[in-house]
């Protein structure tokens, strides 16, 4: 299995996704993807597979990837202070993985009904879902 983790800023959820997806699932391959260097760095060094940055790589990992997870503003054009670009947003948004989308009130987005949970809480809601993920096997 493919999971693309894309992150923006300083990369913090990123970092804290990947340490958990890579324990619980260490057998997946695990790309991160930054808006910028320090995100990637910081996915990279938390045990991502491979990590890469920008525009291009968002597009070419949402093409080769099975599951997308990140903030639900890597799927809103000019989100995340401006680091989620048009073409990014579109490539997640069109790509065919499964997108594990994690809400994040935030940036002038704000998803009505989500309360605000602990870091922690979500990681864990990414995990089961991603459980879930792979005994369907992402259909």
């Amino acid at each position: 299995m493919k999971i693309l983790i894309i992150d923006a800023q300083g990369g913090g959820m990123g970092k804290q996704l990947v340490m958990s997806v890579k324990k619980e699932f260490p057998q997946a391959e695990i790309g991160a993807v930054g808006t910028n260097s320090l995100a990637a760095s910081n996915m990279l060094k938390a045990g991502a597979d491979y990590a890469a940055t920008g525009e291009n790589a968002v597009v070419v990992g949402c093409r080769k990837s099975d599951v997308i997870i990140g903030p639900v503003g890597i799927a809103i054009a000019d989100s995340m202070h401006g680091e989620i670009t048009p073409v990014m947003a579109a490539a997640v948004g069109q790509s065919e993985a499964k997108k594990l989308l994690i809400p994040m009130n935030q940036c002038n987005n704000v998803i009505v009904g989500v309360k605000n949970t602990s870091m922690s809480y979500m990681i864990e809601a990414v995990i089961e879902q991603l459980r879930e993920c792979v005994m369907e096997e992402c259909r």
